[in-house]
């Protein structure tokens, strides 16, 4: 009780780590560094939370509870929508002032978010080649390896929907999770079947629907990361040798739920 009645606020946040986390790399120090350095660190702020909400909703689904999965994915749409108002934040950083640091950024790169990829394999695109991106870290190899060999979102969302009683074909269940998944024709007449019935199928059909926010509010994402970039750098190579822009564009055409879009165009 003691201990509890002498904490504080800054000592339950750990405010003096937190806040003393920025150190601007610029010499002479560039003013602007510093929104550069807490753009990035809230974003992996972001970033763990929605890491958090979208683990526990695969474990959700595992157990079939899939309103407390739904309210989960909830969260993680708003998470989304900081990190995509975010950009607008980094955007008022002309290319004058970002080339006063940008050189001190060495080989340093966005592309070696491991949060950010855990997010990605968690949703489905998963890539082992990503794991080597990130060298002798540890720590972060040992988060990606354990996001790749568990079974994604949208693995635990088609399992349940089988246990519902729902034909989710049985090579589709027992893959690989380790891989990326692929689009496949009969999951479109799965899903084609809650689309035009979803009085009786009401909480899958929901489901259907958080799961396409959740990719178009990663894409949105994506698109301002994208028009960020090129209103600060153009077409020039990003950090740590990626090729900018044109791989943010690129990206742009990757789908996490393919059968959720395709299923719009069998209706």
């Amino acid at each position: 009780m003691a201990e509890s009645e002498s904490l504080t606020y800054g000592r339950y946040l750990h405010l003096d780590d937190l806040l003393g986390a920025q150190h601007p790399l610029s010499r002479p120090e560039a003013h602007d560094e510093l929104l550069f350095i807490v753009q990035h660190q809230t974003s992996e702020l972001w970033l763990k939370l929605a890491l958090h909400e979208l683990t526990g909703a695969c474990d959700d689904l595992a157990r079939d509870d899939l309103p407390l999965a739904l309210k989960r994915l909830a969260r993680v749409k708003h998470v989304q929508k900081q990190l995509i108002e975010q950009w607008s934040v980094l955007a008022t950083l002309t290319p004058t002032e970002y080339q006063q640091f940008r050189g001190f950024l060495g080989s340093s790169s966005g592309f070696q978010s491991y949060q950010y990829r855990a997010v990605e394999f968690l949703l489905g695109a998963k890539d082992p080649a990503m794991i080597e991106v990130l060298g002798t870290d540890e720590a972060a190899r040992a988060l990606l390896t354990a996001t790749l060999e568990r079974p994604s979102l949208y693995d635990e969302f088609l399992r349940l929907l089988a246990r519902r009683g729902h034909p989710v074909p049985a090579d589709v269940l027992e893959r690989d999770v380790r891989t990326a998944h692929r689009e496949d024709a009969r999951l479109v007449e799965v899903f084609r079947a809650i689309y035009d019935d979803p009085e009786h199928h009401w909480d899958v059909y929901e489901a259907c629907e958080e799961l396409v926010d959740v990719e178009d509010n990663l894409q949105l994402w994506r698109f301002r990361h994208l028009k960020t970039v090129e209103r600060t750098i153009g077409f020039r190579t990003g950090t740590g040798g990626t090729t900018g822009a044109s791989f943010l564009r690129r990206v742009l055409d990757l789908t996490f739920f393919p059968e959720l879009y395709a299923v719009r165009t069998a209706l």
